[in-house]
């Protein structure tokens, strides 16, 4: 290459017998020049190599010779002949005798053959596909360097004359040099044949240039359009192959399986050695599979992302390195301001590289953030994957150890923590290297004295211990005050129509606010405690500055404070800070991340069901053979636990309808799980021929439309699809669903009764055309007439299943008759075997059956239909056969059913109008938050606090710079005899100062976090007033999940959250506006350049929030969706494997994962964008504070620029901190708006009257009268009950029966005012109940319903809990219901503490305490609804005993499907389609042969 006319040689160069300072040798133009020739070909020879063996292996198709190529080849072999011409000169010279240095010869040689490779670099980049080359930028930048130090010299030294050819042609290189710069920053065509396959909206990464990539503006379009509109799923990128669910869990899925069974057989080798060999339980295996599996997960995850992690691992070393160049680099900025002797071009020399440095150490930090955040996506992607496959193959044993909120939670907690650990590994090893150069700078700067900040730092770290142990201690209480009230209001909110009837919302509310005072008490104290040790914190360096600086001035005489020391160590005691923070929260981090592998290997691990357990064949089967046998068949749930089944034996020939019959407990459910293969094969074999569909006991439906619930995954065929649903009576229920058979579906049925969702599971199974049918008792949940529809339109021996092989479980003995074959089992064993008649004869086990269920009590009809749904307002018969209609035929039902469950609708689908109510899916927010909820909750925080606020941060702020500017008053003061006379003052004040900004600071915090913490508070008590002031119709429409979300999730980010952002976001902007005075006030000038970066700022930042809010609602809405989905699968998994559906929903969960990460991977994208772009703000703002200190050099001193030039290079952070604070304030402050909605509700009727208190006591008599009275659900509903009039007399006992939706409910709703009356009213001993209160009203009528409902708390506490009553009327009332003995025995007695919903007391158990409960209440009226529906026969004579003796004198209301339970009656009402149709007692209602006799035949009474 074309070098100066003089080579680096002479007699001062490297004369090292007279010492120069660093920054003379280092700055000096031959150094440069000398760097500037050997750095671009060792940088291109060292990472060629690798670059080009990367681009090999990781092709992606070729590139056609475009111009910009062309120009490249152009350019480059322009540079060749320059080289080669230069080389030419050289050898021409000296052959001429002429001297030359041999760097004239030699740098031009290696210059050439660096440039021949380059372009070979070109060239096979093209081959290879490669759009940008990192690679190239960076050498064609470097090559810059030595051309433009050479152009540099020759124009400082002049000589064009003596030698024109060196100097034209280096100023020649420097411009092919920058062209080819210029040509690098572009990118190129894409690939003419990608190896990948084209997308849709193809992610612009790809496609970018380098300095694109390098400061992610090829994220700018996107955020740009979420600043104009509102962004959508078809705004974003389309996910790449090497980030979808289907490339990276099969990566992992394969490792792990390989890891996993590796370690498997060395522990059967370890076993076998070591002899012992005693069967552990399963809570011990589970234990030890804890620990060792936590191996092979990592190993399967370090074998997948090793590679992604070391890449970022590498980026921020780099980074690092840049990082300490920094203050250096200040120390010689700060030594050239205070010489007067060096030219003012070392100083801009100095300033670019500071600027440069910063720049590259943003650049690299990003990059390393990038890498590590897609590596998080990645890792969230593969694990989630393999827990859901993981989901489809446990076993029963396996889901009752770990239940569907357990999965959940390793999907959005575990799988959460291991993905953030990732960012934190780094933090185990870096920071002790930070500290160990840190010191050594320290060393440099002060000598000795640098042995006190170890000191200072190792006194802070018990301080910090002992505060972060009292701050988790207050934690753990406030999270287990947190659980306490979530679980409280979960069961207060699911049972809101028992609370309501019971009056009890005051208690409850009392309750709840008495366990949120706590949670709030252990929330302040932490608050304070977190204060404190975010003080410590900050204020660390300033103690640390104060005691090295004080031992460094007054212990030795002869050291001064000077700008270099003073700033230079601030500089490094911050990155020391940094360091000494991120260490212990990185082990925190990762001991977290080591206890959720453990949980997620732990479950990875967990037994499977048996693949081989059952021999299946798909080969046809001729009439008369067996399709099902089971030869010596015993079972166990799980290897370890005893057999459930033994001995089977059971053949089951084509066509056959099998009845499986036995009492509770038989075995009956086992039976059907073993064929399934869900149980442990103990031994023997089963074979089953043929497809199967199995309705399950508890019915499960998906979260989607009906007709995709039916189809399960099959081509739709709408003929047979309409022959289905009107076999299984769903035509009536889907005709009244406001989209027909495209009505979404709730989660797990919500919208549904009991009913409706075992017909659709019936439905699904019939729809299937399977060969072998395994009904789990699919009547019990219907009524008596809609049982026996079904029974004889699909399995009987006329139905659609006839020709194929049923088993049959049910408790309905009427339809055994019909079976081909009846199966009795007992104690897990196969009783007797036979057909009906032969049975019959045996006298023998199906006997014994029959004479229990014979007896008068227990009717022989199906079980109750529960009324979970609304009343259908039209009255129509869940089984009566449907009214010709036109728009039934399902020929316009399209191929493809469009409708998902994001349309879901939360009204029951009974309700025809229903389309237009709230929707189950939660309301999502756009836009930015309006400004009215941030004044919301200033308004809840206080006014006068939030001024206070603000005065407290302004005054530690002025602290703060007057303890700076102080330092560097310290930093000037003049030199006497070696040391400075005001050292002592000086300090003083120093320390004076810096107590004050910490008292402020501590001030400031602990006020927001306090003021925060009484926000909280007064927001709760309102969101939760409104909703327990909304009438019943409002906890009907609205999805639970919807309410639980606002009281626990949103209800969390006010308490923490919002209070936290409030005091970053205030923190970041005081100190960047102390930065900016500062700046201003040293060099007034640089204001010409702060006010174009601010302008700047702004626009990044609004552009960032608006999309940035956008795509965090858009994420949590998706990974809702994927919490869902698997809840669903977990609760389902065996219906989807007795299906073979697994592929589909294996599928449909990768689709759930991928929308989810194409939402993630826009919004860390544009996490970086912000961060790489404000920080590069923050560098101009070094780039002008030094450059305007350089300007100013003579009228400043090196204390004001030290200050000026080290405040600006600590903003460099904080202004992408202070933009993501406000961005997480406005996600946040979103939780204000959604607490807020239900503030306009309609609210009920107030719960007292002053006119109703001064009432006696009433009702006295206990008379009803009902006078034209009629209701409605909603406004816009037609009338659900109309123009009923009758009259109940004191004492009387009243039976009310009628079909589903006859409106028998509704009355009793009525009475309670739990609807209000649309026309008519009621009176209650001749008082409207519409002058009572309705407290005053509910307390005095008592309610048995259906569903017995126990609460969170006390057995005391559920039985009275107003506390009215004394222990010795409790213990009557249990003596009375036959319960004393049984309660006697609980640990604890009174005070046993019951499980949610009481699952730990029988359903027969916790109806008699529902009784006792109501014989404590002693009312004059009292309702039974359906109350011995689900109880066995023994329970109901209890029950009745107690009924008889206690209520004699009460007027009591007995709705009924069961025509046995009301044949005692003093009299019945018949109520259909909202009207009563026939009154009477129940012989003359009988006699008159009308509808209740019609009823009564159907129950087989008549």
């Amino acid at each position: 290459m074309a070098l100066p006319g003089e080579p680096c040689a002479g007699p001062g160069v490297w004369n090292q017998t007279e010492p120069e300072p660093a920054s003379t040798r280092l700055l000096s133009l031959c150094f440069l020049r000398t760097a500037g020739v050997w750095v671009p070909p060792l940088y291109l020879w060292i990472l060629g190599p690798i670059y080009l063996l990367y681009i090999h292996r990781h092709g992606r198709g070729y590139l056609r010779m475009s111009p910009l190529f062309k120009a490249k080849m152009v350019l480059g072999l322009a540079l060749v002949v320059l080289f080669i011409f230069s080389v030419s000169v050289a050898l021409w010279k000296i052959q001429q005798g002429t001297p030359e240095a041999p760097e004239f010869l030699i740098h031009p040689s290696v210059w050439l053959t660096t440039m021949s490779f380059a372009m070979i670099v070109i060239h096979l980049e093209r081959k290879k596909g490669i759009q940008a080359s990192g690679l190239l930028f960076g050498y064609w930048l470097l090559c810059f360097l030595s051309p433009a130090t050479s152009a540099a010299q020759q124009a400082l030294r002049g000589g064009f004359q003596s030698d024109p050819i060196r100097h034209l042609s280096t100023y020649l290189c420097l411009s092919l040099v920058m062209a080819q710069f210029v040509l690098s920053c572009l990118a190129d065509q894409p690939p003419f044949f990608p190896k990948d396959p084209q997308q849709s909206n193809p992610c612009p990464e790809a496609g970018a240039s380098f300095p694109s990539k390098a400061m992610f503006w090829w994220v700018s379009g996107l955020v740009w359009r979420g600043y104009r509109r509102t962004l959508g799923m078809n705004d974003l990128w389309s996910l790449g192959r090497e980030n979808s669910s289907q490339e990276l869990v099969a990566q992992l899925e394969r490792e792990w399986t390989r890891n996993h069974r590796a370690t498997q057989r060395h522990t059967k080798v370890f076993k076998r050695k070591g002899g012992s060999s005693q069967k552990a339980s399963e809570t011990e295996v589970f234990l030890q599979q804890e620990g060792s599996q936590r191996g092979p997960l990592l190993r399967a995850i370090w074998q997948v992302f090793h590679s992604t992690f070391l890449l970022g691992t590498l980026s921020l070393v780099i980074s690092d390195v840049f990082r300490f160049a920094v203050p250096k680099l200040l120390s010689l900025f700060l030594e050239f301001i205070g010489d007067p002797k060096p030219p003012a071009w070392k100083g801009y020399l100095l300033v670019m590289l500071m600027f440069l440095s910063a720049c590259l150490q943003t650049l690299f930090e990003q990059q390393h953030m990038y890498r590590l955040k897609v590596l998080q996506m990645r890792l969230r992607t593969a694990i989630t994957g393999l827990v859901y496959r993981k989901v489809l193959v446990l076993s029963s044993s396996s889901k009752k150890a770990s239940t569907v909120g357990d999965v959940v939670n390793l999907v959005s907690v575990d799988v959460q923590r291991l993905t953030e650990s990732v960012l934190y590994l780094n933090g185990l090893w870096l920071p002790l290297i930070w500290i160990v150069v840190c010191f050594v700078y320290l060393w440099q700067l002060l000598g000795p004295s640098a042995l006190t900040a170890i000191a200072v730092f190792l006194s802070l770290l018990p301080l910090n211990f002992i505060i972060s142990k009292k701050r988790n201690h207050h934690q753990e209480e406030q999270m287990r005050q947190k659980d306490a009230r979530a679980r409280l209001t979960s069961s207060v909110l699911r049972n809101m129509r028992t609370v309501k009837s019971h009056a009890w919302e005051g208690a409850f509310l009392e309750r709840v606010l008495r366990i949120r005072g706590q949670e709030l008490g252990a929330l302040r104290t932490s608050s304070l405690l977190f204060s404190v040790s975010l003080v410590s914190f900050q204020v660390s360096t300033f103690l640390v500055a104060l005691v090295v600086f004080a031992v460094h001035t007054l212990v030795a005489k002869e050291n001064a404070m000077d700008a270099e020391k003073a700033f230079v160590t601030l500089t490094v005691l911050n990155i020391l800070n940094k360091a000494q923070a991120f260490l212990p929260f990185s082990i925190h981090s990762v001991v977290q991340a080591r206890v959720s592998l453990d949980r997620l290997a732990a479950f990875l691990c967990l037994e499977e069901v048996d693949s081989g357990a059952v021999d299946s064949s798909p080969s046809g089967c001729s009439a008369g053979k067996d399709r099902i046998a089971v030869h010596n068949g015993t079972f166990a749930w799980s290897q370890n636990s005893p057999p459930c089944l033994h001995r089977i034996e059971l053949t089951v020939p084509q066509g056959c309808l099998l009845a499986v019959v036995g009492p509770v407990g038989a075995g009956k459910s086992s039976l059907l799980s073993a064929l399934l293969g869900e149980l442990s094969k103990v031994e023997g074999s089963v074979s089953i021929k043929g497809p199967v569909a199995y309705v399950p006991q508890e019915a499960w439906v998906q979260n989607t439309s009906v007709v995709e619930n039916v189809c399960f995954r099959q081509e739709l065929d709408p003929p047979w699809l309409e022959r289905v649903l009107e076999a299984c009576a769903l035509w009536p229920d889907v005709d009244s669903f406001p989209a027909g058979v495209h009505t979404p579906i709730g989660e797990q049925g919500m919208n549904l009764s009991g009913g409706q969702k075992q017909r659709l599971s019936l439905a699904r199974a019939v729809y299937r055309k399977a060969a072998v049918y395994l009904l789990d008792d699919p009547l019990a949940a219907l009524d008596a007439r809609v049982g026996q529809h079904v029974f004889s339109q699909v399995i009987g021996p006329g139905g659609l299943l006839q020709g194929t092989t049923r088993i049959l479980v049910t408790h309905a003995l009427h339809v055994l008759p019909q079976a081909d074959q009846i199966v009795v089992l007992a104690d897990g064993a196969i009783a007797e075997m036979g057909s009906y008649e032969e049975l019959l004869h045996r006298k023998g086990a199906l006997v014994g059956l029959l004479d229990q269920a014979s007896q008068p009590e227990n009717g022989g009809e199906g079980e109750t239909e529960p009324a979970t749904s609304i009343e259908d307002p039209g009255g129509s018969s869940a089984g009566g056969r449907p009214k010709p209609r036109p728009e039934r035929s399902l020929k316009s039902i399209p191929e493809k059913d469009g409708i998902t469950s994001e349309a879901q609708t939360g009204v029951p689908l009974d309700d025809p109008e229903g389309a237009g109510q709230p929707t189950g899916e939660d309301r999502v927010q756009y836009g930015r938050v309006k400004n009215a909820m941030y004044m919301t909750y200033l308004r809840a925080v206080g006014t006068s606090l939030c001024f206070y606020v603000l005065f407290l941060f302004f005054c530690q702020q002025v602290a703060s710079f007057c303890r700076g500017y102080w330092l560097s008053l310290w930093a000037d003061d003049p030199v006497v005899d070696g040391r400075q006379t005001q050292a002592a003052l000086r300090g003083s004040i120093f320390g004076l100062l810096g107590c004050l900004q910490a008292i402020g600071l501590f001030a400031s915090m602990a006020t927001v976090l306090l003021g925060g913490v009484q926000a909280s508070s007064l927001l709760f008590q309102k969101l939760l007033w409104d909703v327990v002031r909304s009438p019943i119709s409002f906890f009907e429409q609205t999805p639970i999940g919807n309410l639980l979300n606002r009281l626990s999730k949103e209800t969390d980010t006010v308490d923490v959250d919002i209070p936290d952002k409030f005091r970053s976001l205030l923190i970041y902007a005081f100190g960047l506006l102390e930065v900016i005075l500062v700046v201003t006030m040293a060099t007034p000038l640089a204001i010409v350049a702060i006010l174009p970066l601010l302008l700047l700022y702004i626009g990044f930042q609004s552009l960032y929030v608006a999309s940035s809010c956008q795509l965090r609602r858009l994420e949590s809405a998706r990974f809702s969706s994927i919490c869902s989905h698997m809840a669903e699968t977990f609760q389902g998994s065996t219906v989807v494997r007795a299906f073979q559906a697994q592929g589909h929903f294996v599928a449909q969960n990768d689709i759930h994962v991928d929308e989810s990460q194409r939402v993630s991977f826009p919004r860390l994208v544009a996490d970086r964008w912000l961060a790489a772009n404000l920080e590069l703000l923050g560098n101009g703002l070094v780039l002008t504070a030094a450059t305007c200190a350089v300007l100013s050099k003579a009228h400043l001193s090196a204390g004001l620029v030290g200050f000026s030039v080290s405040a600006a290079l600590q903003v460099t952070q904080t202004l992408q901190w202070a933009v993501r604070s406000w961005t997480d304030l406005e996600s946040s402050i979103v939780s204000v708006e959604r607490m807020k909605d239900y503030a306009r509700i309609p609210k009920e009727a107030p719960w007292r009257l002053p006119t109703s208190a001064s009432q006696p006591p009433w009702p006295h008599r206990g008379q009803i009268e009902f006078q034209g009275f009629g209701l409605r659900y909603r406004p816009e509903l037609p009338l659900a009950v109309r123009g009923v009039s009758f009259k109940i007399h004191a004492g009387e006992k009243v039976g009310i029966v009628g079909r589903t939706g006859a409106g028998k409910s509704s009355l009793a709703g009525g009475l309670l005012r739990l609807q209000e009356a649309a026309e008519g009213g009621i009176w209650i001993d001749e008082v409207p109940i519409t002058h009572m209160g309705l407290h005053t009203l509910r307390s005095r009528i008592t309610v048995i319903p259906q569903d017995p409902i126990l609460f969170p708390g006390s057995l005391r506490m559920n039985l009275d809990l107003l506390h009215e009553h004394t222990d010795e009327a409790i213990w009557a009332a249990l003596e009375t219901v036959q319960l004393r003995a049984l309660v006697a025995s609980l640990p604890g007695q009174l005070q046993y503490e019951c499980a949610d919903q009481g699952d730990d007391l029988s359903v027969g158990q916790k109806q008699l305490l529902c009784l006792a409960r109501a014989l404590l209440r002693k009312t004059r009226i009292l309702i039974l609804d359906e109350a011995t529906a689900a109880v066995d026969p023994g329970t109901e004579l209890q029950m009745q005993g107690a009924l008889g003796s206690w209520f004699e004198q009460c007027t009591v209301l007995l709705i009924a499907h069961r025509l046995s339970s009301v044949m005692g009656c003093t009299r019945v009402l018949v109520m259909d389609e909202g009207q009563v149709a026939e009154s009477g007692s129940p012989a003359q209602l009988l006699a008159q042969k009308g509808l209740f006799y019609r009823l009564a035949q159907e129950s087989g009474l008549v």
